[in-house]
């Protein structure tokens, strides 16, 4: 990547303008060519991390207009941390040397909706996986139903910022990146028919 981001702000720069240039139609489609992809053949330098939702509408690449090499992409459904995603995360951190983590949701978000549904005893879903994935999401919707927050939307956002505690609690290579100013998390929900992101919490660096 030309002018390749090398502090928490400027990464989070590059991704907000990308996003912009993706509402807007004014797609640069950058660095997504034969000889981009040639270079990167020996050795990949992301200038951030992106954990968010499988969704099929959360197009990473496409919604922040970056191209082959620019994110380290993480993904699942209703961006559950888990061991492995912490561990792909601390990679990213410290061999690959993100300065950046976007914690992604967005609205409408089906994990969040099942999770709802299964504490009001409505969820359809047979899964016993899918079940394990309500199980991690349930503490966050029981603690915001307890505060009279019911609004999808609304729980979504504490989730996005519950992931984010738990993400800087359990893994000491992030906290350690934060607290030396290499990297920064930003918790993000993104529209799914503006094509916007909004962010919800910022940890470290980065405004």
């Amino acid at each position: 990547m030309s002018n390749q981001p090398d502090t928490p702000q400027q990464a989070w720069d590059a991704m907000l303008d990308g996003n912009q240039r993706f509402v807007s139609g004014k797609l640069a489609h950058p660095r997504q060519d034969i000889d981009r992809r040639e270079a990167l053949a020996a050795a990949q330098k992301p200038f951030a991390a992106l954990f968010g939702c499988s969704d099929s509408r959360l197009s990473a690449e496409i919604i922040f207009d970056v191209g082959l090499g620019d994110l380290f992409v993480v993904r699942n459904a209703g961006q559950v941390i888990a061991e492995t995603i912490l561990g792909s995360l601390e990679y990213a951190v410290e061999v690959l040397g993100v300065h950046l983590i976007m914690v992604l949701g967005h609205d409408e978000c089906g994990a969040i909706r099942a999770t709802i549904d299964s504490t009001q005893g409505k969820l359809q879903a047979k899964g016993e996986f899918i079940k394990h994935i309500v199980a991690s999401i349930e503490p966050t919707v029981l603690a915001a139903n307890a505060k009279g927050i019911h609004d999808i939307d609304s729980v979504t956002a504490l989730h996005i910022e519950d992931t984010i505690n738990d993400l800087v609690s359990r893994s000491k290579i992030v906290r350690e990146a934060i607290d030396t100013g290499k990297l920064a998390i930003v918790g993000a929900n993104y529209k799914l028919v503006l094509g916007d992101i909004h962010p919800l919490v910022m940890v470290g660096q980065v405004s």
